[in-house]
């Protein structure tokens, strides 16, 4: 009897990863080659309008993906505003400092003009990410004006310009989800004082290698982060006091400095001290430095696989790129709904009215 529960549960588990996979293979780049061909120039053309005013949208909407794809999967669950008394994903606490969510509504209602309920708000937040985040790639003509405060705003004008080619294909064909629960949030989604072996697990049970955990945390190498996400480290990190001794203690110092205990809301450091404004692999060079800044970060280099893989990304910017791309795929593709499961939502914040 045993034996057949479990074969039972073998199947239902290999059914339901062969669902998954059948449902990313569905995905194509030229799904809207006929029905909506401009998306993907929409989409450009006004987050190099948001980003001239705004540089850290990279950072912004590149969260806004990862939050969405680990709860639920990529169906744009997280755009959802709360209806009633029964709270959306967005009402949860990690989600709370999510901010983004205006680009997305705008470019919502420019594509809804050129085709009306054809393009989902999932494909939407995939493509605004991928662009946002191409606009901070390092590039030598430039580089020294990106790292000069007064020249950021002009040279990300510049940047964008010259950016020709993005840093990875997105392929299209989501459809959006009809249920957002703030509830689904606890255990899926990877916390800054997670430990290796919670990273590990949060991760592979969407799919995702250790290879994935560590190339996706280089996505900490651009924007900012409020300073209660990591001031235990600095303060009381195992309850009496102390600061965590896996932080380099001259920039746990410097930290201190910017962070006041108790931690202020309104304060906010830079992920990648020195470049957040741009899409590199110093965040890898930062690691090895001991200057992570989340208890997630340092954790990457307490397992020998995940800490082989920082120190390979470390020593080649061009890894980096190529294995970011792969891993942006794979994680764009965990549990979509594709073919006639779920809905093209007309507003990001609400489903459609049933007919």
């Amino acid at each position: 009897m045993k034996m057949k529960a479990a074969y039972t549960i073998f199947i239902l588990v290999v059914s339901l990863t062969l669902f998954d996979v059948s449902n990313a293979q569905k995905l194509s780049n030229n799904f809207y080659k006929r029905t909506c061909p401009r998306v993907e120039m929409i989409v450009k053309e006004i987050i190099q309008n948001r980003i001239r005013k705004s540089p850290s949208l990279g950072a912004k909407l590149i969260r806004m993906q990862f939050h969405d794809c680990f709860v639920r999967g990529c169906d744009a669950s997280v755009l959802l505003d709360t209806v009633n008394n029964t709270k959306a994903e967005k009402e949860a606490v990690p989600n709370q400092s999510l901010s983004g969510f205006d680009v997305i509504d705008e470019i919502k209602t420019a594509i809804e003009r050129a085709c009306p309920r054809v393009v989902s708000c999932a494909d939407i937040i995939a493509l605004a990410a991928r662009d946002a985040v191409s606009a901070h790639v390092n590039n030598p003509f430039y580089i020294t004006a990106l790292k000069q405060q007064v020249f950021r705003q002009f040279s990300f004008h510049i940047l964008f310009l010259q950016f020709k080619k993005p840093l990875w294909d997105v392929q299209l064909g989501r459809r959006d989800g009809r249920v957002s629960l703030a509830t689904d949030i606890n255990g899926n989604l990877p916390g800054p004082f997670s430990n290796i072996s919670s990273l590990i697990q949060v991760f592979n049970r969407k799919g995702l290698d250790v290879n994935d955990l560590v190339v996706l945390s280089g996505a900490h190498t651009i924007g900012d982060s409020h300073c209660a996400a990591f001031s235990r480290r600095l303060y009381n990190f195992t309850g009496k006091g102390d600061a965590d001794p896996s932080l380099d203690q001259t920039y746990a110092e410097t930290l201190r400095k910017q962070c006041p205990n108790p931690a202020s809301t309104a304060i906010t450091v830079e992920m990648d001290p020195g470049s957040s404004l741009s899409f590199d692999n110093h965040y890898y060079d930062i690691l090895l430095q001991k200057k992570g800044l989340f208890v997630s970060d340092a954790a990457l280099l307490t397992d020998r696989n995940s800490n082989r893989v920082v120190t390979r990304l470390q020593r080649s910017p061009s890894s980096f790129f190529s294995s970011f791309a792969k891993s942006m795929k794979k994680m764009a593709a965990i549990g979509v709904l594709t073919g006639h499961a779920g809905e093209i939502r007309q507003n990001c914040r609400v489903i459609n009215p049933l007919k």
